[in-house]
């Protein structure tokens, strides 16, 4: 399997679909990433559980 798959989110300031690269080596991260439209930081969180689902939240920096 593929280390990095490409996933697709909305900004939680601008509303803007972006994609973010999200490495399978780890199960569950956290870390902030500029959004590409708007340039605002934004905190996200992945978790892919045992079957390899990739669950995603994205929240403003301050939350």
């Amino acid at each position: 399997m593929n280390e990095c798959q490409q996933q697709s989110v909305q900004c939680p300031y601008c509303g803007e679909l972006i994609e973010l690269s999200i490495d399978f080596s780890a199960p569950n991260q956290s870390y902030i990433e500029d959004c590409s439209v708007c340039c605002h930081p934004i905190n996200i969180a992945v978790d892919i559980d045992f079957d390899q689902q990739v669950h995603l939240q994205v929240t403003h920096e301050n939350e």
